[in-house]
């Protein structure tokens, strides 16, 4: 079949010979929707370099999901919500990049050049050192509210306690935190 053909592919028959596992219907389904969902993602507010990432998740997500795919609505409006979604993830992933480099901060903050030429070993090596330190329960609420981003609110649908259990639990994981890694007191 010649690419000049598969131009004039409708999105129902696009989408059909997705499905049913044709390489040249997906290789035309990315080159169709790649510039909007990049175009989008930009717009949301995904930054340069997390671009290409949240790019890959959306055609992931995409590429997983495309048989349940119902045909109510355009595929490009699918896309859309798979881009919003993508684009929360990847706010929550900076938002956690900012809140462990907080929590990293030794108690007499180090000037940001010294900061960002810590190497990335030593980092993850702090990381994976306060989260040991940390009880299953404390470990649990930490990482599901500084490092998934989820509220208090659902983090206590998710582990079966009260919301104030929940902080109550983050407080305690945070002083733990802190003092496995040498970083002072909780403020």
């Amino acid at each position: 079949m010649f690419v000049s053909d598969t131009q004039s592919w409708s999105e129902g028959t696009l989408v059909r010979r997705c499905v049913a596992g044709e390489r040249t219907a997906w290789r035309l389904l990315h080159r169709r929707y790649f510039p909007v969902a990049r175009a989008f993602l930009s717009r949301l507010g995904v930054g340069p370099a997390d671009l290409d990432d949240a790019c890959q998740e959306v055609f992931l997500q995409l590429f997983r999901a495309l048989a349940g795919f119902r045909g109510e609505a355009e595929l490009k409006t699918w896309l859309y919500r798979l881009c919003v979604t993508a684009a929360g993830r990847s706010r929550r992933s900076r938002g956690f990049r900012r809140r462990l480099l907080e929590l990293l901060a030794l108690e007499h903050a180090e000037p940001a050049a010294i900061a960002q030429e810590r190497p990335a070993d030593e980092e993850r090596r702090l990381l994976e050192r306060g989260l040991a330190s940390l009880p299953p329960r404390e470990r649990a609420v930490f990482v599901l509210f500084e490092l998934e981003g989820l509220s208090g609110k659902e983090i206590a649908a998710v582990v079966g306690s009260p919301e104030a259990t929940v902080y109550r639990r983050l407080h305690y994981a945070r002083a733990a935190f802190r003092a496995a890694i040498g970083a002072g007191e909780v403020t």
